[in-house]
């Protein structure tokens, strides 16, 4: 199975696969979002390590029980060979009504095939006002049309 775009990424599939990613993570799908990775897959997220599919399903599963009305921006940071750097940004709301906005870094590296085989990504969490959201959009795909982290000042 291949899932291209395939490295060697130059700068225009590299922007693609950035937003094929964020377009994945907006649809909520763990099922989904877990196809692009390598069957034995390692990801650091925060202070969590996951490995392999079904892990990853279990902990998006859980983040997105959590993580509320998630809607999230991507953009790609730097590339080369078979490896991106993104950053991100994203905004939810838990269980109590409290919004946040939630920013960090993933370093990508891909198998020849395009599947994801490492995600390493840093997070950090701001507490925002309903008022501060920035991510308005019906939940799912982030429209074409919306600006991105740089014209959002992020």
């Amino acid at each position: 199975m291949t899932r291209p775009p395939l490295p060697p990424f130059p700068r225009e599939t590299a922007i693609q696969k950035v937003r094929l990613a964020e377009d994945a993570w907006n649809s909520r799908d763990p099922e989904k979002v877990a196809l692009a990775y390598s069957v034995d897959a390692r990801w650091r997220n925060r202070a969590e390590f996951v490995s392999g599919r079904p892990e990853i399903v279990a902990f998006l599963t859980r983040k997105w029980a959590k993580e509320l009305d998630y809607r999230l921006i991507k953009e790609l940071w730097a590339f080369e060979g078979h490896r991106i750097a993104v950053r991100f940004a994203y905004e939810w709301h838990d269980d109590s009504g409290h919004w946040y906005r939630s920013y960090g870094n993933e370093n990508w590296e891909f198998d020849a095939a395009g599947l994801m085989r490492l995600r390493l990504a840093s997070i950090n969490d701001l507490p925002v006002g309903e008022s501060d959201r920035k991510y308005r959009w019906p939940l799912g795909r982030r429209p074409d049309g919306h600006p991105g982290l740089t014209d959002l000042g992020f």
